[in-house]
């Protein structure tokens, strides 16, 4: 697959692609509808306040990390055509209600409920994966969530415009936020209409199990555990920062907790109910997968997108405080970060298909972030400005271009189960960002960049041990278990059945 392949717009695999990507710049597009109005809700609303927002920023992304895992399962059962249709025309009603609330509970709710748009991220990589060989997989890939991902950059540049200038008024920013729940909806249709799961003649394979992860070992089950558990614990602390800003009652905050808890205990129950059964009959050899392989990407997009949410919250500030700039000057510095993801990301996914050896493009660009983290740990005053910028910028192909080299691996874990890794991978994004911003309050920039720089080299060493190089890496297709081959029958003659059934 060559760069230029991707302008083939009457390819299918190519429309598809596109199609795709744009329903998740929709979606990011609409998930970050508020930041750049907050200041315009400011001063249209005399009881919102800055610690208002700040608790809604925070809101914003609560639910995203259970959604994750949630819309991962239901990725594998029911294709992803159907699931991010749903999605999109499901969220535009927490976007109504926001843009139009007149009251902190419904704004906060709305809020809440809107968060869960951003586990769209993880549609869009089983449904290109359905696409795409694993020889180019991780350049589709990485087309895919660079291009997405810019929705947020282009809803800040955007929507502050459409709010004062085509709506203009004290209401401008509620229409401007409508605006993008109705974009949704109309999306939502043009995608279910326009796409298919699979190239024709290609079975959709899915998970038969729901409601939790299969494995391969007892060993493995006890791994899936403990992996699931920090990601209750990031919704603890998003509740223990709310409880601290004074939005929640110590009360609210212990009933959270003990809400979560109970989740957690159900999603463990889950995944004993649906792997005690399989272990116990035997998972054919040609069907096993290693648990420690999702763990290691599960570290990395903890280490690389986690550290990339944090750095652009932190960023702005960072750069107007050292260098004495101008918001408007840092904020455009610091927007210089997102801005590489339109081509660090594909990157990252172009040389994993291309370097022979995914698990050592991983580790290098493990290294990398490491590298340039804790060379951002020394800026200070007495740097050139342009140096700072230099390496800031580098940084930043390191960190989106091994999130391209992660999502580049996941597809082929195990492809049936695709979405649920992704679920998993992409929710510990989320934890990476709320455990490195909660520790960003307790200490210095430079020591936070230091911090993230452990991070990156946490994950560099689990990769190191853990991380195997994928089954038919580079290969025209999947590799295919006895399992799978079973379930593509079962499928063909459920619809056979169903054709039957309708001619009758």
């Amino acid at each position: 697959m060559r760069i230029s392949d991707i302008f083939k717009f009457k390819n299918e695999q190519m429309k598809v692609l596109h199609l795709t990507w744009i329903a998740f710049f929709i979606s990011f597009f609409t998930w970050f509808n508020m930041a750049p109005l907050a200041t315009t809700m400011l001063e249209t609303n005399d009881w919102l306040t800055r610690d208002h927002i700040a608790a809604l920023a925070i809101i914003n992304v609560a639910l995203t990390i259970p959604a994750r895992i949630v819309i991962g399962m239901l990725i594998d059962r029911f294709g992803p055509r159907i699931v991010y249709s749903g999605l999109l025309f499901t969220m535009s009603i927490p976007t109504f209600l926001f843009a139009f609330g007149d009251s902190w509970t419904q704004m906060m709710i709305s809020r809440l409920l809107l968060s869960s748009i951003g586990a769209s991220f993880v549609i869009g990589i089983r449904m290109v994966a359905e696409w795409f060989p694993p020889k180019n997989v991780g350049f589709a890939e990485g087309i895919y969530g660079g291009w997405g991902n810019f929705g947020s950059a282009a809803g800040a540049m955007l929507l502050p415009w459409i709010a004062l200038t085509a709506f203009g008024g004290e209401n401008g920013w509620r229409y401007a936020i409508a605006l993008t729940g109705v974009i949704c909806i109309i999306y939502g249709v043009i995608y279910f209409l326009s796409v298919r799961d699979t190239p024709k003649g290609v079975d959709f394979v899915g998970s038969k199990k729901a409601g939790a992860m299969e494995v391969s070992s007892w060993k493995d089950l006890v791994q899936l555990i403990i992996w699931t558990l920090p990601l209750g614990g990031a919704l603890a602390v998003l509740a223990w920062r709310l409880e601290g800003m004074g939005f929640i009652s110590l009360n609210v905050l212990y009933g959270i907790y003990s809400i979560i808890g109970i989740v957690m205990i159900y999603q463990i129950y889950k995944i004993l109910q649906v792997n005690i059964p399989l272990l116990r009959k035997g998972v054919p050899k040609d069907d096993q997968y290693k648990f420690k392989n999702v763990a290691a990407l599960n570290s990395t997009y903890f280490a690389n997108f986690g550290a990339e949410l944090a750095i652009i919250s932190m960023l702005p500030m960072f750069f107007q405080m050292t260098f004495s700039l101008s918001a408007t000057s840092a904020g455009l510095i610091a927007a210089s970060f997102a801005f590489i993801n339109l081509i660090a990301r594909p990157l990252g996914g172009i040389l994993s298909d291309r370097m022979g050896n995914r698990k050592r493009v991983m580790l290098i660009y493990m290294v990398g972030i490491t590298l340039g983290m804790v060379g951002m740990g020394f800026i200070d005053s007495g740097w050139p400005l342009i140096l700072a910028v230099v390496l800031t910028i580098m940084t930043s192909v390191f960190v989106q271009g091994s999130e391209g080299a992660t999502f580049a691996i996941i597809p082929m874990i195990k492809k049936r189960m695709t979405g649920q890794v992704a679920g998993m991978a992409g929710a510990y994004g989320n934890v990476g960002s709320t455990i490195y911003l909660t520790l960003y309050t307790f200490v210095t920039p430079q020591q936070f960049f230091f911090i993230l720089a452990g991070g990156a080299f946490a994950s560099f060493v689990i990769c190191f041990f853990w991380l195997e190089e994928p089954e038919n890496s580079f290969a025209n297709e999947y590799y295919e278990s006895s399992i799978d081959r079973e379930n593509a029958i079962n499928t063909d003659l459920e619809f056979e059945v169903k054709k039957v059934a309708v001619n009758k």
